[in-house]
């Protein structure tokens, strides 16, 4: 199928062939996401020890704080395209790539800087100890040195997919994890590197992957490709991108707060053990989390082209079925955490009591597991229709509005118990206020 004809197929096949058309390749492409951060874990609890799973538990905030500065551009602009090639408005299309570009050198490069010059105090402030600190230096420094790379990679792999390549864009990622997995023995234990060589392993991945992506966008047969005066920065796109991005920017940035109050949390309460406890927990959650985040993908060009072309029947059909489907893969989280929570966390660590506190915390932690799938693609879609106060009001409701006051509260009277019933209680409450506002752009729509 040509370019040109795939932004008008959007509008009139059916949405759950179409769904299925985008989201199955975005859900394997988040799902070998994710399994790449788990393989890592898993070479370095077996390889290195169950401090090292401390180590890199520490790195989470600073890799949702990566993320979070990625995302601002990559999702935006994602969004932006799907809009503008509903509008058949393709010469702007195609400066947004351009822009993406930019945006990620400029961006991921300062960010690095930053980090690096300042990499220890901020371990420390994200829960380091003596014991913990070398292992997420290692790891953290070399992910942060290759970071321009990631930027771009995700970014790229946003808009390709966006564009109407999602086969494509599940074969990159995709790429990341074999190549991560295949180099993470030989860098870990052939070349005795460590923690480090996980790091090593992630970032080449990573370059590979960016280098066929921008092998495909210099195709000048596409119809979104690189072509001369792309690339001079646009204030109306730059702006536009960046409103749109605003939602998964701020998600991220208060799921670093987020990770910091638990690791500090877990340590007071519980040690360095509780925080790779954590860590474990966060990886298989995260392994669910990632399908749906594969769900949204696949809606989000469904529907921003729709809205944007004024179909809003198609609109409220494609929503509901990504609903459905997502409740689906949180409740079966929800069965894993709730039946086999020793058999899961074993995957990564046979130190016992790491594996006791965190099957006791996983258990708790997936109580309300499945609301979670509706809360996330109701934030998501009202991000893919452009509605960006909503998505980053959504978006904050459950990390600011709940469950920062609950990890700041409840620790003090419950202990560690408090961090890990922190997370399901928030997930009750902001799966309810998405319900009320999802109720109300409903009305909207059959206003309209």
């Amino acid at each position: 199928m040509s370019e040109q004809k795939i932004p008008t197929a959007l509008g009139t096949e059916k949405i759950s062939t179409l769904l299925m058309r985008y989201a199955v390749p975005a859900i394997i492409a988040m799902t070998a996401s994710s399994l790449y951060n788990m393989v890592d874990s898993i070479f370095i609890g077996h390889g290195v020890g169950a401090l090292a799973i401390s180590g890199l538990a520490l790195t989470f905030p600073m890799m949702n704080l990566a993320a979070a500065f990625g995302s601002l551009v990559g999702v935006g602009a994602a969004t932006l395209v799907s809009v503008k090639l509903g509008q058949r408005d393709y010469d702007t299309a195609q400066r947004v790539l351009g822009n993406v570009v930019v945006l990620n050198v400029v961006i991921g490069i300062a960010f690095s800087i930053v980090t690096l010059l300042f990499l220890d105090p901020i371990l420390y402030f994200f829960g380091a100890s003596e014991d913990t600190i070398e292992y997420a230096r290692d790891y953290i420094g070399i992910i942060l040195t290759g970071n321009v790379v990631t930027h771009l990679y995700w970014g790229l792999n946003s808009v390709l997919r966006s564009a109407g390549h999602p086969m494509q864009a599940m074969l990159a990622t995709t790429a990341t994890v074999v190549i991560n997995t295949l180099l993470d023995p030989v860098f870990i234990y052939w070349f005795d590197w460590g923690i480090r060589g996980a790091a090593i392993a992630t970032v080449a991945a990573q370059v590979v992957a960016l280098l066929w992506l921008t092998r495909l966008f210099m195709n000048k047969n596409e119809l979104i490709h690189f072509h001369k005066g792309v690339f001079r920065l646009k204030r109306n796109i730059v702006m536009a991108s960046l409103f749109i991005g605003m939602s998964p920017f701020m998600m991220n940035l208060a799921a670093t707060v987020v990770v910091l109050l638990i690791n500090h949390g877990l340590k007071d309460h519980g040690g360095d053990l509780a925080i790779g406890a954590y860590g474990i927990v966060n990886r298989l959650v995260f392994l669910f989390l990632m399908i749906v985040m594969g769900l949204n993908q696949g809606m989000q060009p469904i529907a921003g082209y729709n809205f944007g072309a004024q179909l809003y029947a198609r609109v409220t059909h494609v929503l509901k079925l990504t609903v459905y489907t997502a409740t689906a893969v949180t409740t079966t989280g929800f069965l894993m955490g709730m039946l086999i929570p020793r058999l899961a966390v074993s995957v990564f660590t046979s130190d016992a009591g790491m594996i006791d506190l965190a099957s006791k915390g996983l258990r708790l932690v997936v109580l309300f597991f499945p609301l979670v799938g509706f809360q996330m693609v109701t934030s998501n879609f009202f991000q893919s229709i452009g509605a960006a106060q909503k998505a980053i009001f959504l978006s904050l409701t459950r990390q600011i509005l709940f469950l920062i006051p609950c990890l700041l509260i409840l620790p003090g009277i419950f202990g560690s118990t408090g961090v890990w019933i922190s997370m399901p209680i928030a997930d009750l409450v902001a799966s309810v206020v998405a319900a009320i506002m999802l109720w109300r752009q409903f009305r909207n729509f059959k206003a309209d």
